[in-house]
């Protein structure tokens, strides 16, 4: 079967946003939010990458194993990361073998399928001092938006929010799209706890420190109503007009604010993800606690930051030792 190249199929994807997915795709994404119950997230980067598939490879009734052997070979030409064509390979993996359990297809072409070799590249974190310039400086931000002649009380509000953020990203770890979807219901202020809703529909209780505490009060009696409005209902956080924030936005407030430190080069709402669990780890935390507190499902995956934490040993010792 003829494939198209993939940077031509993403272009022309791109150009026709009305395409709409192929029946199959679409009751193949209904299986995924109503019988697996996972994150609108997780469900549209499904959608992206099987309506891909679809355009260079379809129709999807009569996939085979060449045809998607080609299109991820077509994909790492264009210059996919590995873990980007991991993940393509698991939504085609999930959609032929349910396909096939449905009677779609004769039989499941992904079992044969590989998967890459991930990277060991580890991730970006921030030291402790990095950290400390980072929410200092948005303290600064903040106050000199309140004495500022004339106040803009919108802009002043956008700065104790992105505070808060930041320092709530931080004192938990939690995923972007997590703190996308707090309600103001979420929080146990009392106890300092914070309840998340995460992968999989998987709720589970965070505690926060002192420091996350006062920006967010300062964000709830300060910031918030000045951009609540009536559609806010009961979101945490806030976009300029009101309404919920969006994960795109927040991924641009905290990579802004990172930039501004010129000093690392930890980007995005995960490299908080990433110190957190790296400084929790250097302080004594247990890899269970740890794996709890970021909602891991698996505890090879909370075993990444162990290695971020050795790295940091070795540099240590590097300095210190007078036989190193």
């Amino acid at each position: 079967m003829a494939t198209v190249p993939a940077q031509t199929a993403n272009t022309e994807l791109a150009e026709r946003p009305e395409l709409a997915p192929s029946p199959l795709i679409t009751e193949f994404l209904k299986h995924l939010q109503h019988e697996r119950g996972l994150s609108p997230q997780t469900i549209r980067a499904y959608r992206s990458d099987l309506r891909q598939l679809d355009a260079q490879c379809g129709p999807l009734e009569r996939i085979g194993l060449s045809d998607i052997r080609r299109w991820l070979g077509d994909m790492h030409q264009a210059g996919l990361s590995r873990s980007t064509l991991n993940r393509k390979t698991a939504s085609v993996r999930a959609f032929t073998s349910w396909a096939h359990r449905r009677g779609h297809l004769s039989e499941d072409p992904s079992v044969r399928l590989r998967t890459a070799r991930r990277s060991t590249h580890l991730p970006d974190v921030l030291q402790h001092q990095h950290m400390d310039q980072l929410t200092a400086g948005l303290a600064d931000q903040a106050a000199e938006s309140a004495s500022a002649q004339p106040l803009d009380p919108v802009e002043h509000a956008m700065h104790l929010r992105d505070a808060a953020m930041v320092e709530l990203l931080y004192a938990t770890g939690m995923r972007v799209a997590e703190l996308s979807g707090l309600d103001l219901a979420s929080f146990e202020t009392g106890r300092r706890m914070v309840r998340l809703l995460g992968k999989g529909n998987k709720e589970r209780i965070v505690p926060y420190g002192v420091p996350a505490e006062t920006a967010m009060r300062q964000w709830w009696e300060t910031g918030r109503p000045v951009l609540a409005t009536a559609s806010s209902a009961t979101a945490c956080f806030l976009g300029r007009r009101g309404a919920r924030i969006d994960v795109r936005t927040v991924r641009r407030v905290v990579d802004q604010q990172l930039g501004r430190l010129g000093t690392t080069a930890a980007r995005g709402p995960h490299a908080l993800r990433h110190t957190a669990a790296t400084h929790l780890l250097e302080g004594g935390a247990d890899l269970r606690t740890v794996q709890e507190l970021l909602g891991h499902a698996s505890l090879s995956t909370t075993q990444l930051y162990t290695h971020v934490t050795i790295d940091s040993l070795r540099d240590a010792y590097g300095q210190a030792h007078p036989r190193a």
